[in-house]
């Protein structure tokens, strides 16, 4: 593990602070009139979910993580936990759904996702940045509505609602952005 400086801490680090393993979230630089300079970063937990937020100095030393990648498929889910399968060695491993949050939608059969793991252990797990997905329902293009951002809204075939342009029908398959849960090109 390699020691990095309080400044040096970005969004996506995983940090060993207080005994347990921190996914950094949001990290604001503050450079204060008087005194010296701090970075306070809001962390979460990677074991049990908690939030935490902290203030490091930049001569504050912090141990840096790094998390094995693996690519993983999806099986199925069960009782809120999901199943996945490593695809070259074919062992199973089991994550609660709540590590996706409100992207848990977007997660198809089949679909290879990355988990993170630290040593033996699963810590999380990322979605592909683009999901195809089918638009169950949207309203009907008003004529003459032509204007460059009007869009309107849809509801997918997941359940999950976005806001798509005024070309896109029902039955059309699109291409969704996970990150940012917006539309992003047809399929």
């Amino acid at each position: 593990m390699a020691k990095i400086n309080g400044n040096e801490i970005r969004p996506g680090n995983v940090l060993e602070h207080n005994g347990g393993l921190w996914a950094a979230v949001k990290v604001d630089h503050v450079k204060p009139g008087k005194g010296g300079a701090f970075a306070q970063v809001e962390m979460r937990n990677l074991r049990n979910g908690s939030k935490l937020n902290e203030r490091f100095r930049s001569a504050d030393k912090v141990e840096r993580v790094r998390l094995e990648q693996r690519d993983m498929q999806f099986l199925f889910e069960s009782e809120g936990q999901l199943t996945f399968m490593d695809t070259e060695t074919f062992d199973q491993v089991t994550l609660d759904a709540e590590i996706l949050g409100e992207r848990r939608p977007f997660l198809q059969d089949g679909m290879t996702i990355v988990v993170e793991f630290y040593d033996s252990e699963a810590l999380n797990a990322t979605l592909p940045q683009k999901v195809t997905c089918r638009v169950a329902e949207t309203e009907p293009v008003v004529k003459g509505q032509t204007a460059a951002n009007s869009f309107k809204p849809a509801l997918l075939d997941n359940g999950v609602k976005i806001t798509v342009p005024p070309f896109v029908g029902p039955d059309e398959e699109i291409v969704v952005n996970t990150e940012t849960m917006e539309y992003s090109e047809r399929a």
